[in-house]
């Protein structure tokens, strides 16, 4: 498991490091907003550890640019114990709030929480009419049959899957497979509907292009 911290205080990361490395974490650091977003983005962490104090940027902000593309757990680390800043964690998508000054005990009971209930949720299938997705072993079916899918194309179709019927946004879909790096590159996503719709063809389910706003998973 990896594990981001994102605090300026380097006593902080070092003891989170100590910590964390006691139980089998591989550690990344960053000292500021921006530094932790690249991060987040190179190292897919498994979960972050987040001071709401940064020099950069205030740390809800760097959760809502986070949540634009990663649902990885996140938990915040602050010393703003105002109900009020909570509240603001939360809505920008926090798992757990923890006050420093902190027990090392209870913040690694904490982190343990926040990944089980995001492994559970990861855990359960997604299923659209004859398609069905495993998003633990990352493997799809289609009318009870293996469908062969590229990691790419497994990650596009089950964005589609999770939000069938409604409209994904170019921008979305390119967060959410590619990473904010490649909010642009909107031709990615031509080049791999099409593949998608040779491989769904003949099962019902289509993926509809909503021109300039994004792509649609629906049954016929």
């Amino acid at each position: 498991m990896t594990a981001l911290i994102i605090d300026d205080e380097i006593q902080i990361r070092r003891l989170l490091r100590l910590a964390l490395e006691s139980k089998g974490h591989v550690i990344r650091e960053a000292e500021n907003g921006s530094l932790g977003l690249q991060a987040a983005v190179f190292h897919k962490p498994d979960v972050i550890i987040l001071d709401l104090g940064l020099p950069d940027m205030d740390g809800v902000e760097v959760l809502k640019r986070l949540r634009e593309w990663s649902p990885v757990p996140v938990l915040i680390l602050s010393v703003r114990d105002q109900e009020a800043m909570k509240l603001a964690a939360f809505d920008a998508g926090a798992d757990d709030y923890v006050t420093k000054p902190f027990s090392t005990a209870e913040l690694l009971a904490r982190l343990t929480a926040i990944q089980r209930r995001h492994s559970s949720d990861e855990a359960s299938n997604l299923q659209i009419g004859p398609l069905n997705l495993d998003p633990v072993h990352h493997a799809a079916t289609l009318s009870g049959e293996p469908l062969k899918l590229t990691p790419t194309e497994y990650a596009m179709l089950a964005q589609l899957v999770k939000h069938a019927g409604k409209v994904v946004t170019l921008k979305q879909l390119l967060r959410a497979v590619w990473g904010p790096q490649a909010e642009h590159q909107s031709n990615y996503l031509r080049v791999y509907a099409n593949h998608l719709r040779k491989k769904l063809e003949g099962s019902g389910i289509e993926i509809l292009n909503e021109p300039g706003i994004g792509y649609r998973l629906q049954i016929l």
